[in-house]
């Protein structure tokens, strides 16, 4: 798992690098695309992501006290969170699509919708490393902390990807 964090930070410090290049290019598009981004949505991501880390980490230390059910809870919090992130991401991109930013709108939104698209494809991965999580704490025979703890970093590495897409894109001027 430590070799597939390091290699998708590699990846994803590419994409990054390439934002920063073209945004470096043509500032005054990039704050202006920007400006129609809704704050308020990417903190709330922001906010309900950053806590699905804590519940997928309230998982491991519950699977660490042999409190399984407390773990299943945790897990299955971590993917209600995830839901949430992944219906309020979409609710975005429609209203975006409908004020007329798409894809092809602006290099901005080329960008925006793929650094969010990737990240979404990422956090479908972690449903399901979280559901192997939750399948396997249901049975004692099926029980392994190492299962919990690679998918738990795997979530935590999504997270992490997410704070610097929200960085790049609503933040920084």
């Amino acid at each position: 798992m430590w070799a597939f964090v390091a290699f998708e930070t590699l990846v994803f410090t590419a994409y990054f690098s390439v934002y920063l290049f073209c945004r470096a290019q043509n500032p005054q598009l990039y704050l202006r695309s920007q400006a129609e981004l809704g704050l308020t949505t990417g903190v709330i991501n922001t906010v309900v992501l950053l806590t699905s880390s804590w519940s997928v980490a309230r998982c491991v230390h519950a699977a660490r006290a042999g409190r399984y059910s407390t773990a299943m809870a945790g897990a299955a919090a971590t993917i209600g969170l995830g839901l949430v992130f992944l219906a309020l991401k979409v609710f975005e991109w429609v209203r975006q699509i409908q004020a007329g930013n798409t894809v092809a709108s602006t290099d901005f939104f080329s960008h925006y919708y793929f650094l969010t698209s990737i990240h979404c494809v990422h956090l479908l991965i972690g449903f399901v490393a979280m559901g192997v999580v939750m399948y396997q704490l249901y049975s004692p025979a099926r029980r392994s902390q190492k299962i919990v703890e690679t998918a738990a970093t795997y979530w935590h590495t999504v997270d992490v990807l997410w704070v610097l897409i929200f960085a790049l894109l609503y933040i920084v001027r």
